[in-house]
């Protein structure tokens, strides 16, 4: 049943405390060690906090710059090296230093909107 799109995209659900679950993507050859790395340490739960129009939350993984670009386009996950966090650009904003892009948010970004800082972010593999 797997193909090659299986390999290169994985399926996540990011599950907002009190709002409910967004889904996404990460893909492989945007960042492989980086996304490699982040699979293998799911389920991964942080606490969110607010920088512009972006929600991120720190994640039990330190890893350098890949192929880390000063600019996302709106619904982008990404890995902030210099805070170990997860990102995600909800809005017009950009981070604040290179971050790596590994995917994004395929249904329900509007709900990074309403997220509160210190609110509990799950992300897991969708079909776990």
């Amino acid at each position: 049943m797997s193909n090659e799109a299986d390999i290169s995209r994985v399926k996540v659900k990011f599950i907002l405390e009190n709002l409910g679950e967004a889904d996404g993507e990460l893909v492989r050859f945007l960042a492989p060690r980086t996304v490699d790395t982040i699979v293998r340490k799911l389920p991964v739960e942080g606490r969110a906090a607010l920088w512009k129009e972006e929600v991120y939350f720190e994640i039990p993984i330190k890893m350098g710059e890949e192929k880390a670009k000063p600019t996302v386009e709106t619904g982008t996950i990404a890995f902030w090296p210099m805070g170990s966090a997860l990102c995600i650009f909800y809005g017009k904003s950009q981070p604040y230093s290179p971050v790596s892009i590994l995917g994004k948010i395929t249904s329900n970004l509007e709900l990074f909107r309403q997220v509160k800082s210190g609110a509990t972010i799950r992300v897991q593999l969708q079909n776990a």
